[in-house]
């Protein structure tokens, strides 16, 4: 118990105070114009005690701003496994298919947010007031999907042939070895994708929002950059860490419970 409290209490804490202690150096010698510790709780305490508040389109709770940001990233990342999966159970089996379309992936895997959300907002400029969430879902799919496709891939090429093969003498349907095989097999590979794209899916919306002006994290985050206001901008950058690290315990906890299934 003394061993646990150490490791997750005491340790964590001696980190947070080492950080604070260097932020706290820093603005008083290099970095003038960075705000203290205590002026940016100070000037944030209104968007954290009240967390919900809605006093404008821009002027909201922290938590209300990152529930925004939160229900465009599901709706995205639920597009980026609905289309990457498939793609990446083709990879796996089909050798001509990986040869047709791997160069095509390859290429496009490395193109940044910035670059899909412009072609995301030209694609579905007709939709209207829709076309910011519409370009914004767009490019969160796009961007995340690909750490998804690729370990798909990776997890159904290092399948056995036994159990291909035992799915041939028993005569199983194509259905039956995709859901008794193929998935159950290349499970972990997925969730591996699934984890590592729900990072990413979170990372793109910071940019789409600041780009779209949208009222989220990214879009409060850009408006205090404009109106030079750093210690919301910090707040801004703490919510999208803290909020980074949980999802991704979340996944990870789903993730060691279909594992022991």
């Amino acid at each position: 118990m003394k061993s646990f409290k150490f490791d997750w209490l005491v340790l964590p804490f001696i980190g947070i105070a080492v950080v604070m202690l260097l932020w706290q150096v820093s603005c008083a010698t290099w970095a003038k114009d960075l705000p203290t510790p205590s002026k940016t709780w100070e000037t944030s305490k209104p968007y954290i005690m009240e967390p919900f508040a809605k006093r404008g389109e821009m002027d909201q709770g922290i938590l209300r701003f990152t529930w925004y940001s939160l229900i465009l990233v599901a709706k995205g990342y639920a597009l980026a496994l609905i289309i990457g999966t498939p793609i990446g159970f083709f990879l796996g089996l089909s050798k001509t298919f990986t040869k047709a379309f791997d160069p095509i992936i390859q290429v496009l895997r490395p193109v940044s947010p910035l670059a899909w959300l412009p072609l995301g907002l030209v694609l579905f400029m007709g939709a209207g007031k829709n076309a910011s969430e519409l370009g914004a879902l767009f490019t969160i799919a796009v961007c995340s999907m690909w750490p998804t496709v690729l370990n798909t891939a990776v997890g159904v090429r290092a399948i056995p042939q036994d159990y291909l093969n035992v799915a041939k003498v028993l005569k199983l349907s194509r259905r039956k070895t995709l859901f008794k095989v193929l998935i159950p097999a290349s499970l972990p590979y997925m969730f591996t994708g699934f984890r590592l794209s729900l990072g990413i899916a979170w990372l793109v919306i910071v940019a789409a929002e600041m780009l779209t002006g949208r009222p989220g994290v990214g879009g409060f985050l850009w408006q205090e950059y404009n109106a030079l206001i750093y210690e919301h901008i910090i707040l801004c950058i703490i919510t999208i860490g803290v909020v980074g690290f949980i999802l991704d315990r979340l996944m990870s906890v789903v993730e060691k419970k279909f594992k022991t299934a």
